[in-house]
């Protein structure tokens, strides 16, 4: 893709306002619906809890930028949910998905008109699709990335951290128009507002914790039963660990930890003294408590995995060819292959096997513009494959 100059780029002058107090919300919230597009974007700590919560919402307008700190103390965040489902006012995000995720999670938002500019990006084939990535290529923007995995629930906040927040939204109305302008002139603005409307409409699913999740475990393959019966059992016992200490599963022992232990089942603590991945686990009363732990999982009942259904072979056919189909269009445009259409449509497609272009408007994961840029393709390819099994027949 060819660069723009860097003297185009927006300047970073004055400093962000941090929005710690509720009325200083609401002045925050009348300004921001004053303009026809904003830039948002989130940081939760996901990396440092057992649930994450958002921890800060960053704002831009092309004349200011806000921090809004949701943790100060009687803040209610809930006014922003008038913004974020006004149709009339744009929002631009990068990497939308996680952050209506989390804000779907803490406040029941309801979303409406967007702007993606990693979705816009990889529409448009760009190959480095995060925003620093996409900053320095158009206009020499170094973004310092050292915040990246801080822990934003912790206060105060260093002014390092909430300037590396601020620079997160601040460049966002840059970046969309420079995008949008690419889009409209390739004749695909259409596609990626699909997108965008795909993404307001997402449900939330909520990640609860699953007793049978260690199924999906890499390397359980190599278990053998009873070795599967204790990871199973320490697999409950991470995440109730997890939750007595509010820290991620992974900070307390990670997979590894847990295939380690067990496939060695060990049962003196002098056993865990040199298994250095166990962190604190190997000393004092932690490490006596996965002892005890490995010692039940030595008498529970072998763990039963849930049978797979089996798909129908003919589904799999079908949705072989459009996955072959997909992958051809893809590298023709430079494109990744979803950008073309999802797994989720192309599974639904092979599913109701449509005949026609009426029927292929059953599948609600390929939108308008898909339909009509690639659904007579599709009917062709499926018909075509019904025309030899007739013949053959």
């Amino acid at each position: 893709m060819e660069q723009s100059e860097p003297a185009s780029a927006p300047a970073a002058a004055g400093e962000a306002i941090f929005v710690v107090e509720q009325n200083a919300l609401e002045g925050c919230l009348a300004d921001l619906q004053t303009w026809p597009i904003i830039s948002v974007d989130t940081e939760a700590n996901s990396l440092h809890a057992y649930r994450e919560q958002v921890c800060l919402i960053q704002f831009s307008t092309p004349e200011t930028d806000y921090i809004v700190d949701p943790l100060a103390e009687q803040m209610d965040i809930s006014v922003l949910g008038t913004l974020f489902a006004d149709p009339s006012v744009e929002k631009i995000f990068h990497a939308a998905e996680y952050d209506i995720t989390v804000l779907k999670a803490d406040f029941d938002f309801k979303f409406a008109n967007l702007f993606d500019t990693m979705i816009a990006a990889r529409n448009l084939g760009y190959a480095r699709l995060g925003l620093s990535s996409l900053l320095f290529q158009f206009w020499h923007i170094k973004l310092d990335k050292k915040w990246q995995r801080a822990n934003w629930g912790k206060r105060p906040l260093p002014p390092e951290q909430i300037a590396y927040a601020r620079f997160d939204t601040h460049y966002l109305l840059q970046l969309r128009n420079r995008l949008y302008g690419e889009l409209t002139a390739k004749g695909l603005l259409a596609e990626a507002q699909e997108d965008f409307v795909a993404l307001t409409q997402r449900r939330f699913h909520t990640h609860e914790f699953q007793a049978d999740g260690f199924w999906r475990m890499q390397g359980i393959k190599k278990l053998q039963p009873r070795q599967r019966a204790i990871l199973a059992r320490l697999y409950t016992f991470r995440d109730r660990e997890a939750q007595r200490l509010d820290r991620p599963p992974f900070k307390v022992l990670s997979n590894d930890a847990l295939l380690l232990l067990a496939q060695k089942a060990p049962h003196r603590r002098g056993q865990l003294r040199y298994l250095t991945i166990l962190g604190p686990y190997r000393f004092g009363r932690r490490a006596a408590l996965l002892l005890e732990q490995i010692k039940v999982g030595e008498t529970d009942a072998l763990p039963k995995r849930r049978p797979v259904p089996r798909r129908d072979p003919a589904y799999e056919q079908r949705y072989q060819r459009l996955r072959t189909w997909r992958k051809e269009k893809a590298q023709q445009r430079g494109v990744s292959s979803d950008v073309i259409l999802s797994t989720e449509a192309l599974r639904a497609c092979a599913r109701l096997d449509p005949h026609t272009e009426r029927e292929l408007a059953e599948v609600d994961a390929i939108g308008p513009w898909r339909r009509a840029q690639y659904g007579a393709e599709i009917i062709t390819l499926l018909n075509r494959k019904r025309s030899t099994k007739g013949e053959k027949s």
